[in-house]
């Protein structure tokens, strides 16, 4: 017992000289003795120390956030860049013939050197610069004043470069998707000369509407007609998508299309493209929380809940009608629910997420299998079925499924969308569609008339049936014969 009550005389002391000892050293040795009363002059080097090691560990800690912050993003960016290559290439470079692999993956491959040089010398400031409600100004032309420090009205806690670079990696993908409409049969200088031109007329105006101060569509920075579009399904889906969908009208139909089979030529590597994209969509819809926060893990989640759920939709649709599954119907369904979710992704919860992709995976099926049919337009790999109908339907349940609960993007206490009893939100969500829409329709109709009296447009009939790697590269896919 003695020894007992011994050792538990040491620890308190211990205790207690851990305790007391850094007060003493703190304070000084008068704040501990009853007997001593300090002065208010005695008293002043204490609490200045005091206030300098408040301000110090307040200075570590916004360090520490700032760092994870910024790596995450950095992280993301790059996840945002594997989408377009070699996520979208090798998709893509699957779903067309043989003869036509390298042509469509050097589109997207040639449109990251593109859009990175119109970026960095006025695309960035187009889409962030300015306070304007339909595009922005030219206060970062060449990147002025883009460095280390954070710009506040985006992402207060990283710095600029990162936020510009990120967003930068949006503008890539998004005119790559169109590709998927002209594919097999528009030229390599009417493709670049057009999407360069998209990218100023449409996307630009579109991402600074919907995500710059002031622009007419912002939900958080004082839009006139707030929609919600946490990661892209406006500015990057319906845009994408619908100038897709006038494209394919334009250019008509493939030499041979429809009588002539014109099937994947190897469904591995756009399998492995699909795969690419999924790991890939967590940058692009986790990083839109552009903090590495709670909000970023609930993107994450939604995300890939609504991915699983549309490959699985409209696999099972496929099975009823056809009486198996395809591995190219999986995969076009875990796409088609990615785009869906991507408005919604930091707006609604895992449930909400999972209806999201049902919904997108039977509806995206439904347009490629039935609609596109009907009206006989070719679009070539179903960009429009996929990312304008999935796009579409994203953004108007975004508005039906959007929780302040999950995010309080109106301010604390406001209701964000129907769920939470604000249904008006589809209305606004409406307004947002509608605008996409004639933007993409009007804007890619008139730039495609001017292209093609500058490059033209469409190859020969002659050098379709050859193929588009042998006439536009000089190069074939496959060397069979080595």
């Amino acid at each position: 017992m003695r020894r007992m009550a011994g050792k538990c005389c040491l620890l308190i002391g211990l205790v207690l000289g851990t305790t007391l000892l850094p007060c003493m050293c703190l304070f000084g040795q008068q704040s501990v003795t009853p007997s001593a009363t300090p002065s208010a002059t005695s008293s002043e080097p204490g609490s200045k120390a005091l206030d300098e090691k408040i301000a110090q560990f307040d200075q570590r800690v916004t360090a520490a956030q700032s760092s994870a912050d910024n790596a995450w993003m950095l992280v993301s960016a790059a996840l945002v860049l594997m989408m377009t290559g070699p996520g979208l290439a090798l998709f893509y470079g699957g779903l067309v013939r043989r003869k036509n692999t390298l042509a469509i993956m050097m589109q997207s491959f040639v449109l990251m050197g593109l859009i990175t040089v119109m970026w960095a010398l006025v695309g960035y400031s187009l889409c962030f610069g300015g306070n304007g409600p339909v595009i922005g100004g030219f206060e970062h032309a060449f990147l002025r004043g883009v460095g280390a420090e954070p710009n506040a009205d985006y992402a207060g806690t990283i710095p600029q470069t990162t936020f510009m670079v990120y967003q930068l990696m949006f503008a890539i993908i998004t005119p790559a998707l169109i590709t998927g409409a002209t594919a097999e049969r528009m030229k390599f200088s009417g493709t670049i000369l057009f999407l360069g031109l998209w990218f100023l007329v449409v996307y630009a105006p579109l991402a600074h509407m919907v995500w710059g101060k002031g622009g007419f569509l912002n939900a958080s920075l004082g839009g006139r007609f707030p929609t919600l579009d946490f990661a892209g399904g406006t500015v990057v889906h319906i845009s994408s998508g619908v100038s897709a969908l006038v494209c394919a009208l334009y250019l008509k139909k493939r030499t041979g299309y429809p009588q002539k089979p014109m099937p994947p030529h190897s469904l591995v590597l756009s399998f492995i493209g699909a795969c690419l994209l999924w790991v890939g969509w967590f940058g692009f819809n986790a990083g839109s929380a552009l903090a590495s926060n709670g909000l970023a893990s609930s993107a994450f989640v939604a995300t890939h809940f609504a991915a699983a759920t549309a490959a699985l939709s409209w696999s099972a649709a496929e099975w009823i009608k056809n009486g198996k599954p395809s591995a190219l119907g999986a995969i076009s369904g875990a796409v088609a629910g990615l785009v869906a979710i991507t408005p919604a992704a930091g707006f609604v919860g895992p449930m909400p997420a999972l209806v999201i992709g049902l919904a997108a995976g039977l509806f995206c099926y439904w347009m490629v299998t039935k609609v596109k049919g009907v009206f006989g337009y070719d679009d070539s790999l179903d960009a429009f079925g996929v990312h304008g109908a999935g796009g579409t339907i994203g953004a108007l349940l975004t508005g039906v499924f959007a929780q302040a609960v999950i995010n309080p993007i109106f301010g604390v206490g406001k209701a964000v969308g129907g769920l939470d009893g604000h249904w008006a939100q589809v209305g606004n969500q409406l307004v947002g569609i509608a605008i996409a829409w004639v933007f993409a329709l009007v804007g890619t109709f008139i730039l495609l008339k001017i292209v093609d009296l500058i490059t033209g447009l469409r190859v020969t009939d002659d050098d379709e049936v050859t193929g588009l790697d042998i006439v536009l590269h000089g190069e074939e896919a496959y060397n069979l014969e080595s």
